[in-house]
């Protein structure tokens, strides 16, 4: 607690505390690196949650993954573990894109749609992008920091939570698409 605590305060986000804890697990790397150790049980069925496109149009998150499996990832433009797992998530696209639906969510923690389009402009990301400018989907997905991944299989139950950089992405798509 001392650590967070001087976190805060060197952070100045005083303001805002969801922004200082989750700046703090990225930082101190408190969370794992693989699934499973955070978030919704597995098989349960998320909370309905409304976020917000780019151009503030609302969307409930669960219209967002149609029929077949979705993988949501919580991510921030200013998040390392984002873009160190980036890679794996475009990769796992090459082989899933036409079975898995793809989705970005934009935590509401020191960004905003503006900063987003412009960090998306040069930079590619897995998905369309949805703003949580509320925390509704955090709150309803638990998140517990950026890099954190939810798959959910067809009938939208969680099949799969994660943080961190090196996730089995790819393993658990193959796994639930060939179910």
């Amino acid at each position: 607690m001392q650590r967070l605590n001087a976190w805060r305060r060197l952070a100045g986000t005083r303001h805002c505390a969801t922004g200082a804890v989750l700046t703090a697990i990225i930082a101190f790397g408190a969370l794992p690196a693989h699934g499973q150790d955070v978030g919704l049980p597995i098989g349960s069925i998320p909370a309905a949650a409304e976020v917000e496109d780019l151009d503030g149009n609302a969307a409930q998150v669960a219209s967002l993954t149609g029929s077949k499996p979705a993988l949501l990832e919580f991510w921030a433009t200013w998040c390392p573990l984002c873009a160190k797992l980036e890679p794996h998530l475009q990769e796992a696209k090459k082989t899933f894109a036409d079975r898995v639906e793809f989705i970005v969510i934009a935590v509401g923690v020191n960004q905003t749609p503006r900063t987003i389009r412009r960090h998306i402009a040069d930079h590619d990301v897995v998905g369309p992008v949805y703003f949580d400018r509320r925390g509704a989907a955090v709150r309803a997905f638990m998140t517990p920091t950026t890099s954190y991944v939810v798959i959910l299989d067809a009938e939208g139950k969680v099949a799969y939570t994660g943080t961190g950089e090196r996730q089995p992405i790819s393993e658990v798509l193959a796994r639930i698409v060939n179910d």
